[in-house]
């Protein structure tokens, strides 16, 4: 008599990723509202504040858009995950969850597949916004296409995890989404995302950003979008791709160890 052996939670997280891109691509209104939001943000600021820089061919509204990119990562990573899975918890679908054989591990690469494709997604958007409106150019280089790839993939992975951790510390979806917002807008200013070029920003707000996430992702995506002689307008005179990587990583690692510890299926305490 064989027995069959039970999928592994790689296979059963891929499978609940198809289930969450299906429930997600269903409601019409939040698809739009989710992939229009930040590019509607980077048409309305990118219009008002483009104008020559101190770097001749480079424009605010170029600068603006690269770092908005990255920026739009986090919006479907933290921020949707956070209140998503609030929301998942409040009406009880995690519950209902809980009497599968999943474990949370595939619950979490479920919504890093959501992620991965609603971000991939939004990122072609915005790019094409960007260069159409403001002139950005796509890299040509291999080298830039790469680090493009692998910020990508540490934004959406550390950004996921730590939006599961934060949804457990929401009561509701409602607080959930209070608090999410209020964190990405505070951090997007101190980052550099709003402030351009972000040497204009304080210091001290640079140095708090530093420890996020949100800064070395948009850092990141500046050094693929903008000229090599754009570096001189960072903080540090350089893209510092190397660290932007262990700042992502590291935040990686925390983000798992926070979100495994801290999720729960239900709002029983």
């Amino acid at each position: 008599m064989t027995t069959l052996a039970l999928p592994g939670p790689l296979s059963l997280g891929l499978a609940r990723g198809g289930t969450e891109l299906r429930q997600f691509f269903r409601h019409k209104e939040q698809v739009v509202f989710t992939f229009s939001l930040p590019a509607v943000l980077m048409i309305l600021l990118g219009s008002i504040l483009d104008g020559p820089t101190a770097l001749a061919g480079v424009t605010s509204g170029q600068l603006l858009a690269a770092g908005m990119i990255g920026s739009g990562i986090v919006s479907t990573s933290f921020n949707s995950i956070a209140t998503g899975v609030s929301a998942d918890r409040e009406t009880g679908a995690l519950k209902r969850l809980r009497g599968t054989p999943m474990p949370s591990s595939s619950y979490f690469i479920g919504k890093m597949v959501l992620v991965a494709v609603s971000s991939l997604a939004q990122t072609v958007l915005m790019a094409a916004v960007a260069v159409l409106l403001f002139g950005l150019k796509l890299p040509t280089e291999p080298a830039k296409w790469l680090t493009l790839l692998w910020v990508f993939a540490l934004g959406i992975v550390s950004c996921t995890l730590l939006g599961i951790a934060l949804s457990s510390l929401a009561k509701s979806t409602t607080g959930a989404v209070a608090v999410v917002q209020m964190l990405y807008l505070v951090l997007q200013f101190i980052s550099g995302v709003f402030v351009t070029p972000i040497t204009n920003l304080p210091k001290i707000m640079v140095d708090i950003a530093s420890f996020f996430p949100l800064k070395w992702i948009c850092q990141g995506f500046r050094s693929v979008f903008l000229p090599d002689g754009a570096v001189g307008m960072e903080m540090a005179g350089s893209w510092e791709l190397p660290r932007v990587a262990l700042v992502l990583g590291i935040w990686c690692v925390v983000g798992a160890v926070l979100a495994r510890l801290s999720f729960r299926w239900t709002d029983a305490k």
